[in-house]
């Protein structure tokens, strides 16, 4: 394997921050080798976004034992049944009660794929809910004021900006987003945030992205354990891709990869306060 897939460039001036992973989602041998593995592809942390309330309390035990290396985000991913009405309850008491121990409200969002595979298949979709739920997530981040981490993509996303400019959410971090150049803009415009995963090597809608965004509102995540294709097909998505993704940014902006991972590393501390 290339010096260049196994993650970061030795000519970095600074580490780097996986500003999107469930480490939740790796089964704990796997999830405690890639923690201890960071320090040594010069990673300084990861934002370990939820996916529900089991998910939440997994992460923050992951932070309290790894200090300064993960911080927990909590949330409810929307790309799942939406829960009964006590389990939200509880979810967001239980946020409640640990605000000072998370960086961030995530992630949350709508269910763009959930609701795209239930009309394919003729199935109605109710999306008031996954709405009503999301805005409750909103107004949790605006009452501890926190960033939010957002799952909204194409025809979602200009609904989920609507969302945030009803309640006056300016710190929004919209990950592997994907839409059009008029809802582009207006993110950009409202200076959010996004992040770019290993896929910007060989997806040209990402390249495209990539190219236009303001470059002070962008982060790398990799989103593990999700896999990835190209030169990362049939490996374990590691943190340590996010080297990738700054290298391949740095040649889609035509800068060095110094100058990348210094901009990336700071964009991500800045919007995260780290």
């Amino acid at each position: 394997m290339s010096s260049k897939l196994m993650g970061w460039p030795l000519e970095a001036p600074l580490p780097l921050i996986d500003a999107h992973i469930h480490m939740d989602l790796y089964d704990e041998v796997t999830r405690e080798r890639l923690l201890q593995e960071l320090p040594g592809f010069d990673l300084e942390a990861v934002i370990a976004v939820s996916m529900n309330l089991a998910s939440c309390k997994v992460n923050l035990a992951l932070a309290e034992r790894h200090q300064g290396l993960v911080y927990p985000a909590f949330g409810f991913h929307p790309e799942q049944p939406i829960p009964l009405e006590s389990e939200i309850t509880r979810l967001l008491d239980w946020i409640g009660q640990h605000a000072g121990e998370m960086i961030a409200v995530g992630e949350i969002g709508l269910p763009y794929y959930a609701r795209k595979d239930s009309q394919a298949q003729g199935i109605p979709f109710d999306l008031e809910p996954y709405v009503d739920l999301m805005e409750k997530m909103l107004l949790t981040a605006k009452k501890y004021d926190k960033p939010v981490v957002l799952h909204a993509v194409y025809d979602d996303a200009d609904l989920v900006c609507d969302l945030l400019d009803r309640h006056n959410i300016t710190k929004a971090h919209f990950h592997w987003f994907k839409g059009s150049k008029k809802t582009v803009q207006r993110m950009a415009d409202r200076g959010f945030y996004i992040s770019f995963t290993p896929d910007i090597l060989y997806e040209p809608e990402i390249q495209g992205l990539a190219r236009m965004y303001p470059p002070d509102r962008v982060m790398a995540e990799t989103d593990g354990p999700w896999p990835f294709e190209g030169p990362f097909c049939g490996q374990i998505t590691h943190p340590r891709m996010v080297g990738n993704v700054v290298n391949a940014w740095a040649n889609l902006q035509g800068m060095s990869q110094g100058a990348s991972a210094a901009t990336l590393y700071h964009n991500t501390r800045r919007f995260y306060g780290i």
